[in-house]
Protein backbone atom coordinates (compact mmCIF):
# COMPACT_ATOMS: atom_id res chain seq x y z
CA UNK A 1 0.00 0.00 0.00
CA UNK A 2 3.02 1.93 0.78
CA UNK A 3 4.51 1.88 -2.72
CA UNK A 4 1.16 2.82 -4.40
CA UNK A 5 0.49 5.81 -2.36
CA UNK A 6 4.31 6.76 -3.29
CA UNK A 7 3.98 5.80 -7.24
CA UNK A 8 0.44 7.77 -7.11
CA UNK A 9 2.13 10.40 -5.50
CA UNK A 10 5.20 10.80 -7.87
CA UNK A 11 3.02 10.79 -11.25
CA UNK A 12 1.00 13.34 -9.40
CA UNK A 13 3.72 15.92 -8.90
CA UNK A 14 5.02 14.51 -13.04
CA UNK A 15 1.53 15.75 -13.89
CA UNK A 16 0.95 18.96 -12.23
CA UNK A 17 4.74 19.58 -13.80
CA UNK A 18 3.69 19.19 -17.27
CA UNK A 19 0.66 21.60 -16.66
CA UNK A 20 2.66 24.68 -15.19
CA UNK A 21 4.82 24.24 -18.33
CA UNK A 22 4.06 27.65 -20.06
CA UNK A 23 2.84 27.64 -24.18
CA UNK A 24 3.90 31.43 -24.73
CA UNK A 25 2.75 35.12 -23.93
CA UNK A 26 0.41 35.16 -26.49
CA UNK A 27 -1.08 32.25 -25.52
CA UNK A 28 -2.23 32.65 -22.06
CA UNK A 29 -6.26 32.51 -22.44
CA UNK A 30 -5.81 29.06 -24.32
CA UNK A 31 -3.04 27.74 -22.41
CA UNK A 32 -5.18 28.45 -18.87
CA UNK A 33 -8.14 26.80 -20.44
CA UNK A 34 -5.74 24.15 -21.74
CA UNK A 35 -4.32 23.83 -17.76
CA UNK A 36 -8.17 23.94 -16.68
CA UNK A 37 -9.12 21.12 -19.04
CA UNK A 38 -6.13 18.61 -17.40
CA UNK A 39 -7.25 20.03 -13.89
CA UNK A 40 -10.81 18.53 -14.60
CA UNK A 41 -9.60 15.18 -16.65
CA UNK A 42 -7.80 14.53 -14.11
CA UNK A 43 -9.56 15.30 -10.97
CA UNK A 44 -12.37 13.20 -13.27
CA UNK A 45 -10.44 10.03 -13.77
CA UNK A 46 -9.10 9.81 -10.28
CA UNK A 47 -12.89 9.71 -9.48
CA UNK A 48 -14.01 6.84 -11.49
CA UNK A 49 -10.11 4.90 -9.94
CA UNK A 50 -12.20 5.62 -6.63
CA UNK A 51 -15.09 4.13 -8.23
CA UNK A 52 -13.52 1.31 -9.57
CA UNK A 53 -11.80 0.88 -5.74
CA UNK A 54 -15.23 1.19 -3.83
CA UNK A 55 -18.43 -0.18 -6.16
CA UNK A 56 -18.68 -3.44 -7.40
CA UNK A 57 -18.96 -4.15 -10.86
CA UNK A 58 -22.25 -4.30 -12.71
CA UNK A 59 -25.10 -1.74 -13.17
CA UNK A 60 -23.84 0.05 -9.66
CA UNK A 61 -20.61 1.19 -11.28
CA UNK A 62 -22.15 1.83 -14.66
CA UNK A 63 -24.72 4.43 -13.00
CA UNK A 64 -21.92 5.87 -10.47
CA UNK A 65 -19.75 6.53 -14.07
CA UNK A 66 -22.51 7.43 -16.03
CA UNK A 67 -22.42 10.86 -15.40
CA UNK A 68 -18.18 10.74 -16.39
CA UNK A 69 -19.49 9.25 -19.63
CA UNK A 70 -21.84 11.99 -20.25
CA UNK A 71 -19.35 14.64 -19.99
CA UNK A 72 -16.85 13.45 -21.72
CA UNK A 73 -19.29 13.69 -24.67
CA UNK A 74 -20.09 17.06 -23.84
CA UNK A 75 -16.65 17.99 -23.17
CA UNK A 76 -15.36 18.41 -27.08
CA UNK A 77 -18.12 20.70 -27.61
CA UNK A 78 -15.76 23.69 -25.90
CA UNK A 79 -13.45 22.93 -28.23
CA UNK A 80 -13.66 24.21 -31.90
CA UNK A 81 -9.62 23.65 -33.29
CA UNK A 82 -9.55 20.84 -35.35
CA UNK A 83 -5.97 19.61 -34.07
CA UNK A 84 -7.06 19.88 -30.46
CA UNK A 85 -10.90 19.49 -31.22
CA UNK A 86 -10.90 16.70 -32.91
CA UNK A 87 -7.96 14.65 -30.96
CA UNK A 88 -9.53 15.49 -27.72
CA UNK A 89 -13.08 14.22 -28.98
CA UNK A 90 -11.45 10.69 -30.35
CA UNK A 91 -9.60 10.60 -27.14
CA UNK A 92 -11.99 11.27 -24.47
CA UNK A 93 -15.76 11.03 -26.35
CA UNK A 94 -14.89 7.72 -28.21
CA UNK A 95 -12.03 5.86 -26.79
CA UNK A 96 -11.86 6.79 -22.88
CA UNK A 97 -16.16 6.12 -23.03
CA UNK A 98 -16.14 2.78 -24.25
CA UNK A 99 -12.77 1.70 -21.55
CA UNK A 100 -14.94 2.82 -18.83
CA UNK A 101 -18.36 1.04 -19.88
CA UNK A 102 -16.12 -1.85 -20.50
CA UNK A 103 -14.59 -1.09 -16.54
CA UNK A 104 -17.98 -0.99 -15.45
CA UNK A 105 -18.20 -4.60 -16.01
CA UNK A 106 -14.94 -5.37 -14.80
CA UNK A 107 -13.83 -5.63 -18.50
CA UNK A 108 -11.14 -3.87 -20.47
CA UNK A 109 -7.41 -2.11 -20.35
CA UNK A 110 -8.88 -0.17 -17.27
CA UNK A 111 -9.77 -3.83 -14.96
CA UNK A 112 -5.83 -4.76 -16.00
CA UNK A 113 -3.54 -5.20 -12.48
CA UNK A 114 -1.79 -2.29 -14.20
CA UNK A 115 -4.25 -0.08 -13.91
CA UNK A 116 -4.87 -0.69 -10.42
CA UNK A 117 -1.86 2.10 -9.89
CA UNK A 118 -3.42 5.68 -10.55
CA UNK A 119 -0.10 6.33 -12.28
CA UNK A 120 -1.09 3.87 -14.92
CA UNK A 121 -4.93 4.27 -14.85
CA UNK A 122 -5.23 7.99 -15.62
CA UNK A 123 -3.15 7.80 -19.08
CA UNK A 124 -4.97 4.32 -20.03
CA UNK A 125 -8.10 5.89 -19.60
CA UNK A 126 -7.70 9.31 -21.75
CA UNK A 127 -5.01 8.25 -24.08
CA UNK A 128 -5.27 6.43 -27.07
CA UNK A 129 -2.04 3.72 -25.54
CA UNK A 130 -2.31 0.17 -24.76
CA UNK A 131 0.78 -0.84 -22.35
CA UNK A 132 2.55 -3.48 -24.05
CA UNK A 133 1.88 -7.52 -23.45
CA UNK A 134 4.42 -9.91 -24.66
CA UNK A 135 2.30 -13.21 -24.24
CA UNK A 136 -0.28 -11.39 -26.24
CA UNK A 137 1.35 -9.83 -28.73
CA UNK A 138 3.28 -12.93 -29.55
CA UNK A 139 -0.02 -14.69 -29.90
CA UNK A 140 -1.75 -11.99 -32.23
CA UNK A 141 1.04 -10.19 -34.46
CA UNK A 142 1.09 -12.12 -37.66
CA UNK A 143 2.49 -9.14 -39.32
CA UNK A 144 5.02 -7.35 -36.62
CA UNK A 145 6.18 -4.27 -37.63
CA UNK A 146 10.76 -4.99 -37.61
CA UNK A 147 11.27 -1.29 -36.81
CA UNK A 148 9.89 -1.26 -33.09
CA UNK A 149 12.09 -1.11 -30.70
CA UNK A 150 12.45 -2.29 -27.45
CA UNK A 151 10.30 0.76 -25.87
CA UNK A 152 7.78 0.56 -28.51
CA UNK A 153 8.79 2.96 -30.71
CA UNK A 154 9.32 2.98 -34.36
CA UNK A 155 12.86 4.15 -35.66
CA UNK A 156 13.49 7.76 -35.94
CA UNK A 157 14.29 7.09 -39.66
CA UNK A 158 10.71 6.08 -40.08
CA UNK A 159 9.09 9.14 -38.61
CA UNK A 160 11.69 11.27 -40.75
CA UNK A 161 10.47 9.59 -44.12
CA UNK A 162 7.04 10.52 -43.53
CA UNK A 163 7.49 13.70 -42.65
CA UNK A 164 9.95 14.54 -45.75
CA UNK A 165 7.15 12.81 -48.13
CA UNK A 166 4.18 15.32 -46.38
CA UNK A 167 6.79 18.66 -46.55
CA UNK A 168 7.60 17.15 -49.91
CA UNK A 169 3.68 17.43 -51.13
CA UNK A 170 3.65 21.37 -49.97
CA UNK A 171 5.06 23.19 -53.41
CA UNK A 172 2.35 21.26 -55.48
CA UNK A 173 -0.03 22.50 -52.82
CA UNK A 174 0.44 26.12 -52.68
CA UNK A 175 0.10 25.86 -56.42
CA UNK A 176 -2.79 23.63 -56.58
CA UNK A 177 -4.93 25.32 -58.47
CA UNK A 178 -2.45 23.77 -61.32
CA UNK A 179 -2.17 20.40 -59.86
CA UNK A 180 -4.93 17.66 -60.79
CA UNK A 181 -7.77 17.23 -58.01
CA UNK A 182 -7.24 13.57 -57.40
CA UNK A 183 -4.00 14.75 -56.92
CA UNK A 184 -4.24 17.59 -54.49
CA UNK A 185 -6.93 14.79 -52.78
CA UNK A 186 -4.06 12.11 -52.51
CA UNK A 187 -2.04 14.44 -50.19
CA UNK A 188 -4.69 15.52 -48.15
CA UNK A 189 -4.83 11.47 -47.97
CA UNK A 190 -1.20 11.41 -46.61
CA UNK A 191 -1.69 14.35 -44.18
CA UNK A 192 -4.53 12.87 -41.92
CA UNK A 193 -2.50 9.18 -42.11
CA UNK A 194 0.93 10.89 -41.21
CA UNK A 195 -0.79 13.26 -39.21
CA UNK A 196 -2.65 11.13 -37.07
CA UNK A 197 0.05 8.52 -36.81
CA UNK A 198 2.82 11.45 -35.78
CA UNK A 199 -0.13 12.97 -33.14
CA UNK A 200 -0.50 9.03 -31.27
CA UNK A 201 3.23 8.87 -31.66
CA UNK A 202 3.92 12.24 -29.59
CA UNK A 203 1.40 11.26 -27.27
CA UNK A 204 2.87 7.47 -26.64
CA UNK A 205 6.37 9.18 -26.46
CA UNK A 206 5.21 11.70 -23.69
CA UNK A 207 3.13 8.62 -21.95
CA UNK A 208 6.80 6.21 -22.11
CA UNK A 209 8.61 9.56 -20.48
CA UNK A 210 6.08 10.08 -17.56
CA UNK A 211 4.88 7.02 -16.91
CA UNK A 212 7.95 4.75 -17.96
CA UNK A 213 6.32 1.45 -19.80
CA UNK A 214 6.44 0.11 -23.14
CA UNK A 215 3.50 0.71 -25.30
CA UNK A 216 1.92 -0.91 -28.15
CA UNK A 217 2.02 0.57 -31.35
CA UNK A 218 -0.55 2.51 -33.08
CA UNK A 219 -0.09 1.98 -36.72
CA UNK A 220 1.55 -0.96 -38.40
CA UNK A 221 2.69 0.77 -41.41
CA UNK A 222 -1.13 0.01 -43.15
CA UNK A 223 0.13 0.54 -46.92
CA UNK A 224 1.79 -2.69 -46.61
CA UNK A 225 -1.86 -4.48 -46.20
CA UNK A 226 -2.51 -6.93 -48.60
CA UNK A 227 -6.24 -7.50 -47.39
CA UNK A 228 -9.47 -4.78 -45.94
CA UNK A 229 -9.26 -7.10 -42.92
CA UNK A 230 -5.65 -6.88 -42.29
CA UNK A 231 -5.91 -3.00 -42.52
CA UNK A 232 -8.63 -2.75 -40.51
CA UNK A 233 -7.45 -5.30 -37.88
CA UNK A 234 -3.94 -5.62 -37.80
CA UNK A 235 -2.27 -2.16 -39.06
CA UNK A 236 -4.78 0.63 -39.39
CA UNK A 237 -5.15 2.86 -36.00
CA UNK A 238 -5.34 -0.04 -34.01
CA UNK A 239 -6.50 1.65 -30.62
CA UNK A 240 -9.39 1.87 -32.32
CA UNK A 241 -9.40 -2.20 -33.15
CA UNK A 242 -8.38 -3.06 -29.56
CA UNK A 243 -11.71 -1.31 -28.35
CA UNK A 244 -13.85 -2.05 -30.83
CA UNK A 245 -13.17 -5.96 -30.32
CA UNK A 246 -13.96 -6.08 -26.41
CA UNK A 247 -16.98 -3.46 -26.59
CA UNK A 248 -18.81 -4.88 -30.33
CA UNK A 249 -17.02 -7.41 -31.82
CA UNK A 250 -17.01 -9.57 -29.10
CA UNK A 251 -20.65 -9.00 -27.52
CA UNK A 252 -22.01 -9.33 -31.22
CA UNK A 253 -20.09 -12.29 -32.23
CA UNK A 254 -21.36 -14.12 -28.62
CA UNK A 255 -24.88 -13.39 -29.95
CA UNK A 256 -24.52 -14.22 -33.49
CA UNK A 257 -23.00 -17.45 -33.02
CA UNK A 258 -25.96 -18.52 -30.64
CA UNK A 259 -28.28 -18.17 -34.15
CA UNK A 260 -26.17 -18.77 -37.00
CA UNK A 261 -23.53 -20.48 -35.59
CA UNK A 262 -19.96 -20.40 -34.49
CA UNK A 263 -18.44 -20.86 -38.39
CA UNK A 264 -20.40 -16.93 -38.94
CA UNK A 265 -21.11 -14.97 -36.09
CA UNK A 266 -17.23 -13.29 -37.33
CA UNK A 267 -19.28 -11.34 -40.00
CA UNK A 268 -22.29 -9.52 -38.26
CA UNK A 269 -19.87 -8.57 -35.65
CA UNK A 270 -17.27 -7.16 -37.87
CA UNK A 271 -20.47 -5.09 -39.69
CA UNK A 272 -21.13 -4.20 -36.45
CA UNK A 273 -17.36 -2.38 -35.58
CA UNK A 274 -17.60 -1.01 -38.80
CA UNK A 275 -21.52 0.85 -38.28
CA UNK A 276 -19.96 1.87 -34.60
CA UNK A 277 -16.68 3.29 -36.31
CA UNK A 278 -19.20 5.08 -38.47
CA UNK A 279 -21.31 6.63 -36.09
CA UNK A 280 -18.33 7.78 -34.27
CA UNK A 281 -16.66 9.07 -36.85
CA UNK A 282 -20.15 11.10 -37.49
CA UNK A 283 -19.86 12.21 -33.90
CA UNK A 284 -15.91 13.19 -33.97
CA UNK A 285 -16.41 15.23 -37.68
CA UNK A 286 -19.53 17.42 -36.20
CA UNK A 287 -17.31 18.24 -33.07
CA UNK A 288 -15.03 19.39 -35.81
CA UNK A 289 -16.82 21.53 -37.97
CA UNK A 290 -20.53 21.60 -35.99
CA UNK A 291 -22.78 20.69 -39.29
CA UNK A 292 -25.09 18.37 -39.43
CA UNK A 293 -24.14 14.97 -40.84
CA UNK A 294 -24.88 13.92 -43.98
CA UNK A 295 -23.94 10.16 -42.84
CA UNK A 296 -21.13 10.30 -45.86
CA UNK A 297 -18.55 8.75 -43.68
CA UNK A 298 -20.90 6.11 -42.40
CA UNK A 299 -21.62 4.81 -45.95
CA UNK A 300 -17.66 4.58 -46.02
CA UNK A 301 -17.70 2.19 -43.21
CA UNK A 302 -20.97 0.57 -44.07
CA UNK A 303 -19.26 -0.32 -47.57
CA UNK A 304 -16.13 -1.58 -45.89
CA UNK A 305 -18.05 -3.94 -43.40
CA UNK A 306 -19.90 -5.48 -45.62
CA UNK A 307 -16.89 -5.77 -48.25
CA UNK A 308 -14.72 -7.26 -45.02
CA UNK A 309 -17.29 -9.60 -44.10
CA UNK A 310 -17.42 -10.71 -47.83
CA UNK A 311 -13.85 -11.40 -47.23
CA UNK A 312 -13.93 -13.35 -44.14
CA UNK A 313 -17.09 -15.66 -45.68
CA UNK A 314 -14.66 -16.06 -49.22
CA UNK A 315 -11.78 -17.08 -46.88
CA UNK A 316 -13.92 -19.27 -45.09
CA UNK A 317 -15.23 -20.88 -48.00
CA UNK A 318 -11.78 -21.43 -49.76
CA UNK A 319 -9.87 -21.69 -47.00
CA UNK A 320 -6.11 -22.30 -48.70
CA UNK A 321 -7.66 -23.44 -51.71
CA UNK A 322 -7.57 -19.67 -53.58
CA UNK A 323 -4.84 -17.17 -52.27
CA UNK A 324 -3.74 -14.21 -54.46
CA UNK A 325 0.12 -13.62 -54.24
CA UNK A 326 0.65 -10.39 -51.94
CA UNK A 327 1.96 -8.82 -54.85
CA UNK A 328 -1.53 -9.08 -56.50
CA UNK A 329 -3.98 -8.64 -53.38
CA UNK A 330 -1.62 -5.51 -51.58
CA UNK A 331 -2.19 -3.30 -54.42
CA UNK A 332 -6.09 -4.06 -54.91
CA UNK A 333 -6.63 -3.77 -51.13
CA UNK A 334 -4.51 -0.10 -50.98
CA UNK A 335 -5.93 1.20 -54.05
CA UNK A 336 -9.91 -0.01 -53.07
CA UNK A 337 -9.39 1.73 -49.67
CA UNK A 338 -8.23 4.96 -51.39
CA UNK A 339 -10.74 5.24 -53.90
CA UNK A 340 -13.28 4.47 -51.33
CA UNK A 341 -11.64 7.38 -49.02
CA UNK A 342 -11.67 9.93 -51.75
CA UNK A 343 -15.14 9.22 -53.13
CA UNK A 344 -16.58 8.98 -49.29
CA UNK A 345 -14.15 9.52 -46.15
CA UNK A 346 -12.31 13.10 -48.00
CA UNK A 347 -15.42 14.68 -48.69
CA UNK A 348 -17.21 14.41 -45.00
CA UNK A 349 -13.97 15.57 -43.58
CA UNK A 350 -13.54 18.48 -46.18
CA UNK A 351 -17.24 19.39 -45.24
CA UNK A 352 -16.49 20.00 -41.72
CA UNK A 353 -13.82 23.08 -43.04
CA UNK A 354 -10.97 20.69 -41.97
CA UNK A 355 -8.61 22.29 -44.72
CA UNK A 356 -9.59 25.61 -43.44
CA UNK A 357 -8.92 25.23 -40.08
CA UNK A 358 -5.57 23.06 -40.34
CA UNK A 359 -4.20 25.82 -42.45
CA UNK A 360 -4.91 28.53 -39.56
CA UNK A 361 -3.70 26.21 -36.94
CA UNK A 362 -0.70 25.32 -38.71
CA UNK A 363 -0.10 29.03 -39.28
CA UNK A 364 -0.20 29.50 -35.66
CA UNK A 365 2.02 26.57 -35.04
CA UNK A 366 4.43 28.70 -37.05
CA UNK A 367 4.40 31.84 -35.75
CA UNK A 368 4.64 30.26 -32.40
CA UNK A 369 7.99 28.34 -33.29
CA UNK A 370 9.12 31.85 -34.50
CA UNK A 371 8.16 33.45 -31.64
CA UNK A 372 10.03 30.64 -29.17
CA UNK A 373 13.07 31.25 -31.86
CA UNK A 374 12.97 35.28 -31.33
CA UNK A 375 12.91 34.67 -27.66
CA UNK A 376 15.84 32.12 -27.46
CA UNK A 377 18.15 34.36 -30.04
CA UNK A 378 17.68 37.28 -27.80
CA UNK A 379 18.54 35.36 -24.68
CA UNK A 380 21.48 34.60 -26.78
CA UNK A 381 22.50 37.92 -27.62
CA UNK A 382 21.99 39.22 -24.03
CA UNK A 383 23.90 36.58 -22.68
CA UNK A 384 26.20 37.44 -25.27
CA UNK A 385 26.47 41.20 -24.32
CA UNK A 386 26.70 40.57 -20.45
CA UNK A 387 29.52 38.12 -20.91
CA UNK A 388 31.09 41.18 -22.76
CA UNK A 389 30.50 43.70 -20.82
CA UNK A 390 31.48 41.86 -17.26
Amino acid sequence: MTQLHLDNTKYLHKLRFCKCVPLGSKHGGRDQQLHHGVDLGGDILTYCHTIGQTVPTGTKRLLAISPVIGLFFVLPLSLTTISLGGLTSFFIAWLSNFKLILFAYGKGPLSSSQSCLLAYFIPIACLPIKIHNPIESTKNEEHPCSEINERGLKSPMNYAIKCLVTVAFLPAYERKDRVHPVMINLMYCVYVYVGLEMSLAVVGAMVRTLVGVRLEPQFEEPYLSTSLQEFWGRRWNLMVTNILRPTVYLPVKSISSRVIGRMWAPLPASFACFLVSGLMHELIFYYIGRKEPRWVVTSFFLMHGLCVAIEIAAKKVFANKFRLPRAVSGPMAVGFILTTALWLFLPALLWCDAEDKARGEAMAVVDFVKEIWSVARLSSITGINTSEVS
